[in-house]
């Protein structure tokens, strides 16, 4: 066999490999998605609104520090 052929056969192996792989994944109900996906949206703007307030606060701090306002 040559070194060209092996390589062929190698390629569609691993797309076998692939395929019988993502066949063992249990995958999320649709419900489950739906509420793993509301939960990080509610995360991220939590923490979004959380750093932007530490950040406003500390503008805010500098500005009368340096500037005296």
């Amino acid at each position: 066999m040559t070194q060209r052929a092996r390589r062929s056969g190698s390629r569609f192996r691993l797309v076998g490999d692939i395929i019988a792989e993502l066949r063992k994944v249990v995958w999320l109900t649709r419900r489950e998605a739906i509420y793993l996906t509301i939960l990080v949206l509610i995360v991220a703007v939590t923490a979004g609104l959380v750093l932007g307030a530490i950040d406003y606060g500390f503008s805010r701090l500098i500005d009368i520090i340096f500037v005296g306002s």
